[in-house]
């Protein structure tokens, strides 16, 4: 199907890897935060979050105390969901401040400038208000900023619900779970490959028929888009 930019009312963007450089940093501080409970088990929740792109920090570090933990020998530090969370939220504030944005974003938003745009995030919520706030992106989303608690599943049906989103509508994830949360939901998807850590994503696009560009700033190039 192609379909010229302009003509979609809505544009959903994930975060981490979309719209900021940000997976390498967000990575990093899963494993440091988890290291008390020794480089194995802290080694095994940076392959589950790798392999899991998309899904908040909540759900992985549940994951983490309950099925990664009790596989390894526990160390003399105690810690819980709370301490954990309250460790990956102070060693990604740095990184957040200070990595890329996506070239292209103001040129973009001008180009589509009838359209709704929305940040649909597995990142904390508060914690993105805070950080585009800081880095004056809050006033190109005019559809809202969400992320987890709440996932992205609750996020897209709510606002769809509410109207907030409406067809035709395009969600731009660097994620097998971002392509996921929009087929169901029915919503056109472009994987982003530029900054995803998906591994072959070559291959997997091919086998679910998916288009595929590098960054937000190679849409400016299309006139219209073709969505597989």
């Amino acid at each position: 199907m192609s379909l010229p930019l302009s003509d979609y009312k809505t544009f959903i963007f994930d975060c981490d890897g979309v719209l900021l450089d940000s997976n390498k940093v967000k990575t990093q501080a899963f494993y440091q935060a988890a290291l008390p409970y020794g480089e194995a088990a802290a080694q095994d929740l940076l392959e589950y979050h790798v392999a899991n792109g998309g899904i908040s920090r909540y759900q992985k570090f549940a994951y983490f105390l309950e099925h990664i933990v009790p596989l390894h020998t526990p160390v003399a530090v105690e810690a819980d969901l709370e301490s954990l969370l309250s460790t990956y939220a102070q060693l990604v504030q740095e990184g957040l401040l200070s990595c890329k944005i996506a070239t292209g974003l103001k040129e973009l938003r001008y180009q589509t400038r009838q359209s709704k745009w929305l940040v649909v995030s597995g990142g904390d919520q508060k914690e993105l208000h805070s950080i585009f706030a800081q880095r004056n992106l809050t006033s190109l989303f005019d559809g809202g900023i969400f992320g987890s608690p709440d996932n992205k599943d609750h996020i897209l049906a709510r606002e769809l619900d509410s109207e907030n989103i409406q067809f035709p509508a395009l969600f731009l994830g660097d994620s097998k779970y971002d392509y996921q949360v929009a087929h169901q939901a029915g919503i056109d998807f472009v994987f982003i490959s530029g900054w995803s850590e998906v591994e072959a994503y070559e291959g997997w696009c091919k086998v679910n028929n998916l288009s595929s560009i590098k960054s937000i700033e190679t849409l400016l190039l299309y006139s219209q888009f073709t969505i597989k």
